[in-house]
């Protein structure tokens, strides 16, 4: 299955809120929507300091962005291609802020493997994941075959949960109301810079 940029933005527009039960396919995540306000989930910074999301985005109008963790090369090319359009985005007086289930310690490391301005956030409890309606539970068969090539979901996190985010990315305003979704539960495949950018410069005009 492969979701459009349209068909990603409209998805779940008939039903709001979030599951309550975390689903084992990311195609069933019922995502957050535009006009929503995000929770106010508490999360901690690379210096393991604990920040609420609604602190977070009264300091700008926000763009929040749900990678699966510094191990996945999808997230790190995404992150790096947002690195291309950051200045222009922090010019128009946003902040970008990504969230992932690694622990504090684990994001010191994905700085240090990619060079990335904007700011690291950690729910390794997947509580805020699990607010905006992206959470999923990996299969053991998965987890296992993750730690076989190195990949520790369980070590990176500090939890046991097994549970990743459908990667997306969400535009919010000061009084943490969305005014963007873009989710895509093939993480394989990822929303451009260029697309970001303009929907960033949309929203700031409005």
């Amino acid at each position: 299955m492969r979701l459009s940029l349209i068909t990603a933005l409209l998805l779940f527009t008939t039903s709001a809120g979030f599951a309550q039960d975390v689903p084992t396919d990311p195609y069933e995540v019922a995502p957050l929507l535009i006009n929503e306000t995000i929770p106010d989930i508490s999360v901690r910074t690379i210096n393991d300091e604990a920040i609420s999301l609604h602190e977070v985005v009264k300091e700008k109008p926000t763009m929040f962005v749900f990678y699966r963790g510094g191990w996945c090369p999808y997230c790190s090319r995404h992150m790096s291609e947002l690195a291309q359009v950051e200045e222009e985005i922090l010019e128009m007086g946003y902040q970008i802020v990504a969230i992932s289930v690694d622990r504090p310690e684990v994001l010191k490391k994905t700085l240090e493997q990619i060079e990335l301005e904007y700011t690291l956030l950690s729910d390794s409890p997947a509580e805020a994941i699990k607010a905006f309606g992206l959470a999923y539970e990996v299969d053991q068969s998965t987890v296992d075959r993750y730690k076989s090539v190195g990949i520790d979901l369980e070590g990176d996190s500090g939890h046991d949960h097994h549970i990743l985010p459908a990667p997306a990315v969400y535009i919010v305003d000061q009084e943490g109301k969305v005014n963007f979704q873009y989710v895509n539960p093939n993480y394989r495949e990822r929303i451009s810079g260029d697309i970001l950018l303009a929907a960033a410069k949309t929203f700031m005009k409005s």
